[in-house]
């Protein structure tokens, strides 16, 4: 059977599990607390205690890490989204060495962002673009992409990374926050950001485990990069309502991760997944994406 292990079973991985979950795969997550373990077995997942954090300071119990290398024992796939940590990603700090030796791991997964892009005053990137992060996180994904690089190199595993902008699908999008009365329609000229419905990003992984090419980094973004305030007004008027005024950074008293995020501008590229993967992205930009959203609302009554 093949066996999904996710080592941060967040947001974009539960969106994954729950497909291959319903294709017979066997699914492990990773949890930090025995709340959120107990979350993850109450969607009927398989799950373990591992807190990366914990472990590489050496305060985790030992026989949490020895849990975390018997499931890996039995994993085909494995799937890491927990953020960097400095210069390298903490679960290949972790667990390096026994995910060399895991006898039935033939593919592994890293999320990272398009941060290590930095800034191209919206101009087109891709793949081939040289990586140019102008931002700490920028620079530690990088670093993590590096060291998983060096890792599949080193043991012959395949491992792809996936570059991923802002993320949005159901109870995470424009459409809570206009509820919330907390979106704002900032306005810097000039200023794209891609995005990616969580759903596109869990088929896209699934098509990647089935490739058998060369590639090994994929942008999983939209079809249409656009100016996050036109995202607001968009999940405003689906919503039958007037969309925040326009104000600027300062206006909107934004935080300085905020401030970074608007200190870079591209247009990013998804041709590879489409001409690799043969994707065809069921949201291909934010309006199919949020009107999606609003509809399965209305269908289950849980906005």
């Amino acid at each position: 059977m093949s066996h999904l292990v996710a080592i941060g079973m967040g947001y974009s991985a539960l969106a994954l599990a729950r497909r291959l979950a319903a294709k017979g795969w066997r699914v492990t997550g990773s949890a930090r607390s025995a709340a959120k373990a107990d979350a993850l077995k109450a969607r009927g997942f398989e799950r373990f205690l591992f807190d990366t954090a914990q472990h590489n300071r050496g305060s985790k119990p030992i026989e949490a890490a020895e849990a975390a290398r018997s499931i890996l024992g039995s994993a085909s796939h494995l799937l890491v989204t927990v953020p960097p940590r400095k210069d390298t990603c903490p679960v290949l700090e972790a667990l390096g060495p026994a995910l060399a030796k895991a006898p039935a791991l033939c593919w592994i997964g890293y999320l990272s962002s398009v941060a290590v892009y930095g800034d191209h005053g919206g101009a087109w990137v891709d793949e081939t673009t040289p990586p140019a992060p102008v931002s700490d996180r920028g620079r530690a994904r990088l670093a993590a992409e590096g060291a998983w690089q060096r890792f599949a190199s080193d043991t012959g595993k395949t491992v792809h990374v996936f570059r991923l902008p802002g993320i949005y699908g159901p109870g995470r999008s424009a459409l809570d926050k206009v509820r919330a009365g907390t979106a704002r329609r900032i306005i810097k000229p000039g200023q794209v950001f891609n995005r990616i419905h969580v759903a596109d990003i869990a088929r896209t992984i699934e098509a990647a485990m089935a490739y058998g090419g060369p590639e090994t980094i994929f942008n999983v973004v939209d079809d249409e990069p656009a100016p996050p305030g036109d995202v607001i007004a968009y999940a405003a008027r689906l919503l039958g309502c007037p969309p925040p005024p326009e104000v600027s950074l300062d206006e909107a008293g934004a935080s300085e991760m905020a401030r970074s995020f608007y200190g870079e501008s591209k247009r990013v590229s998804n041709a590879r997944i489409k001409r690799e993967l043969g994707l065809r992205l069921a949201y291909p930009t934010y309006r199919e994406g949020l009107a999606a959203i609003l509809a399965e609302e209305g269908r289950t009554g849980n906005p």
